[in-house]
């Protein structure tokens, strides 16, 4: 075998595993949320031509992106799998940007990949389709140009980090969680470039332009221009409370990332991040001036990862708000272990043996995490609900549904899903002739429990929704429902205790 065929056969090893890994049962599997559905249904609209909900959760650029996907098929599963194989691509990118800097050998690169790979979380939300991996993609583009621009005091990389910083807050808003920590990293190893008034206005000017070139768009699909900005007003200034009765936008729990990360992720991060602490801390101590460190990749990533992990204590949570950077926790993880490893003067093999070996029993155990968290949670009975309700309905199917769309992807195009948020709206609905209602136990997860009484009836067809009793669901709206790590746990621990989450009803 050739030497360039060594190199490549790791490589090649570890992107068929984690592909493996995503996408396994995934054509089994439901939208897993209303977001996912939602969005599925936007892109549809923007491919028409609708852009009335072009900037919904300020996102116009991720619509307007997969829009064209909706021109040849409007099957949910493949932009379910687009969506997985985004994010496989942003950690190929980065590993391969890590491996580079660091001078991994390609069998360490491979182990890498794999290690972030197999993430829990990682391979949750590559399974939806929201924003987040396009977002990851965008992030990676942003941290190998930023990190490069701090390297190289050049005008021209800094307009580039900008660019990916303006494609990133049109992908998805929490890019706005970025700026802090870009203007940190700026100040303290930026030289000033920054701040000179012809850069600043570049760098503004690049900021502005897809809101004006999108909010322009949007103008002639009939929205009005602060249609945008006004995304960002409501999330700092929520008008009203939700279904689950939150509001306001900020919770201090120093404690729920580092119960998930526990819990869910492998046992490897908390004990690898607290030695990064450390050996970070006594670093920058040794550091003249103390409070700046030469710029490594580690202390680089770093930065960010313990950033966001502050940041995001403060807010209300859901394991997404650290999804950005669940993989620079991976990565940080690794280039401790393979320290402490170099560090204990080993023959190469063994070091190589010994680190193959640890990482290797560590992504098997994020593998059985991932069948336990996961894949148990695969199957779905919407599609046999959507044939059930065609098999007795002549005509168009008008379903009322309890919170959850997910019963959306499995119908007709011609056939009406109604949002209903509290039973005492039934009667509405019947005025306009929907004949059925789902009480789809969506309204669990989201902790709006206004549907006593239907469901103490009995149903004409009940079906078990496993994802809908999932822990990770259920802790990926906690951000929603406002409640902390414990109580999300226990609603869900609740919600296992009902056999069947679809109930179908007539409405009487």
């Amino acid at each position: 075998m050739s030497t360039s065929h060594k190199v490549l056969l790791p490589s090649v090893l570890a992107v068929s595993v984690v592909v493996a890994v995503r996408l396994y049962g995934l054509t089994e599997a439901a939208l897993p949320d209303y977001d996912s559905v939602r969005n599925w249904q936007i892109v549809q609209e923007v491919a028409q031509g609708n852009l009335r909900n072009l900037f919904h959760h300020g996102s116009p650029a991720f619509s307007l992106l997969l829009a064209p996907v909706a021109w040849f098929t409007t099957d949910y599963r493949v932009y379910q799998h687009l969506n997985a194989m985004l994010a496989i691509a942003a950690l190929v990118w980065l590993v391969h940007l890590v491996g580079r800097q660091q001078r991994l050998t390609a069998v360490e690169t491979a182990l890498l990949l794999v290690f972030t790979g197999t993430s829990v979380f990682l391979t949750f939300s590559g399974r939806d389709f929201t924003m987040g991996s396009m977002s990851l993609l965008v992030f990676v583009g942003l941290l190998q140009t930023h990190y490069r621009r701090l390297q190289q005091p050049s005008v021209q990389v800094l307009m580039q980090t900008a660019g990916w910083l303006a494609l990133g807050l049109s992908v998805n808003y929490k890019f706005l969680l970025t700026l802090p920590i870009l203007v940190l990293l700026e100040l303290l190893y930026g030289q000033s470039l920054l701040w000179r008034p012809a850069a600043l206005w570049r760098v503004s000017l690049i900021l502005l332009v897809p809101y004006l070139v999108l909010g322009l768009l949007g103008a002639v699909g009939g929205l009005p221009w602060y249609r945008w900005p006004a995304v960002y007003y409501n999330l700092v200034f929520p008008g009203a409370t939700n279904a689950a009765g939150r509001t306001g936008h900020l919770r201090f729990d120093g404690l729920y990332y580092l119960r998930y990360l526990w819990d869910f992720e492998s046992p490897l991060l908390l004990p690898g991040l607290a030695g990064g602490v450390v050996l970070g801390i006594r670093h920058w101590l040794q550091c003249q001036p103390w409070w700046k460190p030469p710029i490594s990749l580690p202390t680089y990533l770093g930065i960010w990862a313990a950033c966001f992990l502050v940041g995001m204590s403060l807010l209300l949570k859901a394991p997404r708000g650290l999804l950005l950077v669940y993989p620079l926790f991976y990565i940080l993880t690794f280039l401790l272990l393979r320290r402490l490893i170099q560090s204990m003067q080993l023959s190469t093999p063994a070091t190589i043996g010994l680190l193959t070996g640890v990482l290797l029993a560590a992504s098997a155990f994020n593998l059985f995490r991932i069948q336990r968290e996961i894949y148990a949670y695969t199957s779905t009975h919407y599609g046999a609900m959507a044939r059930l309700l065609h098999a007795r309905s002549p005509g168009s199917v008008r379903v009322a549904s309890s919170l959850g769309i997910g019963l959306r992807p499995f119908l007709a195009a011609t056939d009406t899903v109604a949002l209903v948020t509290n039973e005492k709206e039934l009667p509405m609905w019947r005025r306009q002739q929907f004949t059925y209602v789902l009480l789809d136990s969506y309204w669990r997860v989201t902790n709006s429990p206004n549907f006593d009484s239907l469901r103490h009836q009995p149903p004409l067809v009940a079906l078990s929704e496993p994802l809908l009793t999932s822990p990770l669901l259920f802790l990926e709206h906690s951000e929603y429902t406002g409640l902390g790590y414990v109580q999300t746990l226990a609603l869900q621990r609740a919600a296992c205790q009902d056999s069947v989450q679809l109930r179908l009803y007539r409405l009487q």
